[in-house]
């Protein structure tokens, strides 16, 4: 089987060819065009110039992965289908992406399918090095043991989720009970406090790198910043009330934030430290009640060393716990054709006059 993922969902345009040879992922090309240095400059993504970004980029990406221009009807021969990620995401980004499905579909003949691109992230736990070999052991979605339990953290998104077996997000997002959202952040995502506390600091964006990379220098306990709702029952999260914190506290050290090397070093330990337990608390609570037998990371937060080491350190040895190499945890279209590998078993198509973007599709 071969599948051609596509994701513009926010501010990367990504396209990938995936080989499915008995079960087993074969990433054989991928592509992503990052618009962060466009965006550095307004220290956060600008809906508008993102999507006339991935305008531009959409074409030539697409032609580098396939190997031909894509008004040549070469692939239509070899393509089983195009995975297309239609939502969440910002709706000018969707578009583009889904507008360039419908068309390649029509023109190529190739069945469509939806994915939820927070579903995406989930599979992207199969993507490895190990992957492209032949030779080497490439991952299939047995490696995923059921129940298991989600953490997705984003700039977007911070949710811990129940599944209870593979999903089917082209069912219109009715998911027949494989995924329980067991809580979300009630307000900003941990992704976006990390970004937000770093363009208090005057950081470069996109912040949470800066600031981990800082940390590593830094004390965390030189600082006493809350731990918002982890003590309150269930698991949901709340970061408004951390970010509030982390402003209050710049204004009262003042300049020394500034001048003093050191002094940011502390702070920006002292924040991670607080967002990954925060994250890791609730995670933790969640595999106690529910004795999932694999735990997933995922999101661009699981890129942080701290976060995926701390959670390795304390979830049981019970528990298969499954990240995305570092280079996947960003949106990437490789995840897109994965997740719609077990729609595409079941034949549950989308028609290219029936397929639409929803900014707001919530996996469940």
């Amino acid at each position: 089987m071969l599948i051609l993922g596509i994701e513009t969902s926010c501010d990367d345009t990504a396209a990938a060819l995936l080989e499915v040879k008995s079960g087993r992922f074969r990433l054989l090309n991928h592509l992503t065009a990052s618009q962060t240095k466009l965006h550095a400059k307004y220290q956060g993504i600008v809906p508008e110039v993102a999507a006339r970004a991935h305008l531009e980029t959409i074409i030539p990406v697409l032609t580098e992965v396939l190997g031909h221009p894509v008004e040549t009807r070469h692939a239509s021969s070899l393509l089983d289908a195009i995975a297309i990620t239609t939502g969440p995401g910002l709706i000018t980004s969707l578009l583009i992406g889904v507008e360039t499905a419908k068309a390649l579909s029509f023109a190529w003949d190739v069945p469509l399918v939806s994915v939820n691109h927070i579903e995406g992230h989930i599979y992207s736990v199969l993507l490895s090095p190990v992957a492209f070999s032949e030779t080497q052991h490439a991952a299939s979605l047995q490696d995923i043991k059921f129940p298991a339990i989600a953490l997705i953290v984003s700039g977007g998104h911070t949710e811990l989720i129940l599944m209870s077996a593979r999903g089917g997000s082209a069912s219109g997002g009715k998911n027949r009970g494989q995924y329980r959202l067991l809580g979300r952040t009630r307000d900003d995502a941990s992704g976006e406090c990390f970004d937000k506390a770093a363009k208090m600091l005057g950081l470069p964006y996109p912040g949470g790198p800066e600031i981990s990379k800082r940390a590593k220098k830094g004390n965390p306990a030189a600082f006493d910043l809350p731990r918002p709702m982890i003590h309150e029952p269930g698991f949901e999260f709340s970061f408004s009330g951390l970010k509030n914190a982390i402003r209050l506290l710049i204004e009262n050290i003042g300049r020394d934030v500034a001048c003093n090397v050191s002094t940011k070093n502390d702070l920006c330990a002292a924040i991670e430290q607080a967002i990954v337990d925060v994250l890791v608390y609730k995670s933790l609570s969640a595999v106690t009640k529910y004795k999932p037998k694999t735990f997933i990371l995922a999101g661009g937060v699981a890129a942080n060393k701290k976060l995926r080491q701390t959670l390795s350190d304390n979830l049981p040895k019970s528990t298969r716990f499954l990240l995305p190499q570092p280079e996947y945890c960003m949106d990437n279209a490789a995840m897109i054709a994965v997740a719609a590998y077990h729609q595409i078993k079941k034949k549950k198509f989308v028609k290219y006059d029936k397929l639409k973007a929803d900014a707001n599709w919530e996996l469940v």
